[in-house]
């Protein structure tokens, strides 16, 4: 049995956490997720507590744990949001906030590169070569972050 998995996920006040069979849906004050697990991953809400439980099989251990984890990651997202910290590198190179979500690079090109943020995910820009990406959904923050 996975370590990870055997602790549950407390809830926060302001949090509500609905399970329709494999599907986990987490509203709180800072948005709402949704995500679908494996059907033989057991997950059910005890008072103020996620609790995920798995078959005997030994083969389910890291699935366990990945399944309580993601929970957790949901129930944190809507509660305190992530974010993720870019610093530019490099002689000229900058950043700039153009319009509103947008950002606008200078990295020795001809031509500058613009990025358009994906739903639920936002920029800020800290003077001209710092970049926060911020978000209530982990895995979107990072593959962003990653990706510029």
């Amino acid at each position: 049995m996975s370590r990870v998995g055997r602790k549950p996920v407390d809830i926060p006040k302001g949090v509500q956490v609905k399970v329709d069979g494999n599907t986990v849906n987490v509203k709180g004050p800072k948005g709402e997720l949704t995500q679908s697990f494996h059907r033989d991953m057991q997950i059910a809400v005890e008072s103020s507590q996620v609790v995920v439980k798995q078959p005997e099989d030994p083969l389910y251990d890291a699935m366990h744990g990945l399944t309580r984890a993601l929970i957790n990651n949901m129930v944190v997202g809507v509660t305190e949001g992530y974010e993720k910290k870019l610093e530019i590198v490099g002689v000229g190179y900058r950043v700039l906030s153009k319009g509103p979500t947008q950002l606008e690079f200078q990295l020795g090109y001809s031509h500058s590169i613009t990025v358009d943020p994906p739903a639920g995910i936002s920029f800020t820009v800290e003077g001209n070569n710092k970049v926060l990406v911020s978000g209530i959904d982990k895995q979107a923050v990072g593959e962003v972050a990653a990706n510029i």
